[in-house]
């Protein structure tokens, strides 16, 4: 009789156990109550009791049993990690219990264009919400000069030391960081490009290079003409001729520009006035991409000396200034029929 009790009391075990399990991967694999993407950022030291009660009170769950259960039988799930998660519709709750005590946080994005200023990259970085903002309040010519100090760069202006390309990162980076990578990855690319260079260069450094291929992003979008354009500044630079390039100018009018270049500005003596002075203007005027890049350390063999733009983003190229005068006066002057 003992003997029959024991293995009833056994089976009665073993059943209930089996009945538990089965329920526990029945709720456990349930899809929790979510209608669109949200973003949940675990605390430093939060608790499983604490989130487990912060989602039934946002009705992502009908009760919190079952999840701490499994967490106590599957003791790795038990402690949280802290980090931003992005929680979607139809995650079960194991896929949501996995998500919050893996540490794979969610990945925000920033995009620099090519072309864009150090100024403009700023704004975007203190745009973004989930960027902490660490650098100081101050006018532009100090911030930029502290933003080269932190990231040990000599010249005072950082202008076009910084790669221009779509940047990962999790909540909470600061923007100085992202600043690191970036001027970290323009560094390595101009290095590389810079061993390749032909030979010869009207260049005397790879900086002079970087300043060369900032010009040459501002004057055309086309990343087929940027060889050519460069090759027209290598021209002149060899025949001793002076740039004569309008974003130079743009650029060292800094807020004064107001949308049109006057023939008061081409006068005006300015260390970006390229029509004033002789070479290269001190630094970068912009952040030039890899095609920008690519073209000054390797450009085309020609002979020309000018170019004028077409007005619908290509440009029409001359070896004598009588033809480049011609282009203008039909594609800048409106004198073509």
């Amino acid at each position: 009789m003992i003997k029959k009790l024991f293995f009833f009391f056994l089976l009665l075990t073993f059943s209930a156990i089996l009945a538990f399990i089965i329920l526990l991967d029945s709720h456990i694999n349930k899809e929790i109550n979510l209608e669109s993407p949200i973003l949940i950022t675990i605390k430093q030291g939060e608790s499983l009791n604490r989130f487990s009660s912060d989602i039934v009170s946002k009705g992502w769950l009908d009760n919190r049993f079952w999840l701490r259960a499994y967490a106590r039988i599957n003791t790795k799930f038990s402690a949280l990690k802290a980090g931003t998660y992005q929680v979607s519709p139809k995650m079960t709750v194991l896929e949501l219990l996995t998500l919050i005590t893996s540490g794979k946080e969610h990945q925000f994005s920033i995009t620099f264009i090519e072309g864009t200023t150090l100024a403009q990259w700023l704004e975007l970085l203190a745009e973004h919400e989930n960027i902490v903002h660490s650098l100081p309040e101050l006018p532009l010519s100090e911030l930029s000069a502290h933003i080269a100090k932190e990231l040990n760069i000599l010249a005072q202006n950082p202008e076009g030391w910084f790669f221009p390309d779509t940047y990962a990162f999790t909540a909470g980076t600061k923007d100085i960081t992202l600043l690191k990578r970036a001027h970290s990855k323009m560094k390595s690319q101009l290095a590389q490009l810079w061993l390749q260079r032909a030979e010869p260069l009207p260049y005397r450094s790879a900086y002079e290079a970087l300043i060369m291929a900032s010009i040459v992003e501002k004057e055309s979008a086309q990343q087929s003409e940027k060889p050519l354009i460069a090759s027209v500044f290598v021209n002149r630079l060899n025949k001793k001729m002076r740039l004569q390039t309008d974003p130079t100018v743009i650029y060292g009018l800094g807020t004064r520009y107001q949308g049109n270049i006057t023939r008061k500005h081409l006068r005006e003596k300015t260390a970006y006035n390229t029509y004033r002075i002789d070479r290269l203007p001190p630094t970068p005027i912009a952040m030039p991409g890899l095609a920008a890049l690519e073209a000054v350390v390797k450009p085309d063999t020609s002979n020309y000396l000018y170019f004028v733009s077409q007005g619908d983003g290509h440009h029409v190229f001359s070896t004598n200034l009588a033809d480049h005068n011609r282009a203008v006066a039909r594609y800048q002057l409106g004198k073509n029929k």
